[in-house]
């Protein structure tokens, strides 16, 4: 396992660490340890926008579009 150092932390973050870890029941290290275990799965759970908005929109069927027979007028540029 791997040790990590961090430095320069906020004292009321280290208050507030020590506060969430008791209310856990654990160690301040256990519960850093915990966090950062989450932090980093999650970031790899989060799915695509293009995949929310497939799943979002499914049910709609697909888009129709009418027919366009008019064609456009060209345009002079001399």
């Amino acid at each position: 396992m791997s040790i990590i150092t961090v430095r320069g932390l906020d004292e009321q973050v280290v208050r507030l660490l020590k506060l969430r870890a008791a209310q856990e029941g654990r160690s301040m290290e256990a519960e850093v340890r915990s966090i950062l275990t989450a932090a980093v799965a999650a970031d790899g759970d989060q799915e695509g926008f293009g995949t929310f908005l497939t799943a979002t929109f499914a049910g709609l069927g697909e888009l129709e579009l009418p027919r366009r027979d008019d064609i456009a007028a060209p345009v002079d540029l001399g």
